[in-house]
């Protein structure tokens, strides 16, 4: 078994990596994105705490799950049962995760999202969580090629969610400038 679990995982290794390192410093970047805005407001008109929960903080746990599951992808494994689980949960957790995130979005005061911010804040992240959680299942049962492939996908697919997601915080500080407190 030792064997086969090696060979199946083997030919991934510089994929994980390269995802993994990506997922690292796109988090590490997050975190820079967030003390200068918040250094931003500091006059007052500072970005709320609903709002960085709301955008920002998935945002930031997107980036982590990437980098988890590559990590865990990477580790030397003897069995499959053990990375399965731990990306199961990972999974699992992501879809609870966005689903909290999607009725905290739907309450919140000073914005309403669009369309396009729900789709890229909570439907695109859940089906990428979902195959995940899919992916980790499948990969339990029966070391399939297929299943390697689906999670590879939702890492990728949770690190562009990351990037757009990232950017269009971004660029509507830049063109809004920061949000108030509700009037």
């Amino acid at each position: 078994m030792v064997d086969s679990v090696s060979t199946a995982l083997a030919p991934w290794s510089s994929f994980y990596i390269m995802t993994g390192s990506s997922a690292a410093a796109l988090t590490g970047l997050m975190f820079v994105v967030i003390t200068l805005v918040r250094r931003a407001g500091a006059d007052g008109s500072g970005a709320s705490q609903d709002g960085v929960s709301a955008f920002s903080t998935p945002t930031v746990l997107h980036f982590c799950v990437a980098l988890l599951v590559s990590a865990i992808l990477v580790a030397p494994w003897h069995v499959l049962v053990v990375p399965s689980v731990l990306i199961g949960l990972a999974g699992l957790f992501g879809i609870i995760y966005v689903l909290r995130i999607l009725f905290f979005t739907a309450r919140l005061q000073e914005y309403v999202p669009d369309l396009e911010d729900w789709v890229w804040y909570t439907v695109c992240p859940f089906f990428a969580y979902v195959a995940t959680f899919a992916g980790a299942i499948a990969l339990l049962h029966a070391m399939s090629s297929g299943a390697l492939f689906a999670i590879a996908a939702a890492v990728v697919a949770l690190i562009f969610i990351g990037i757009r997601n990232a950017w269009d915080t971004s660029t509507y500080i830049a063109i809004h400038g920061m949000p108030g407190p509700p009037e």
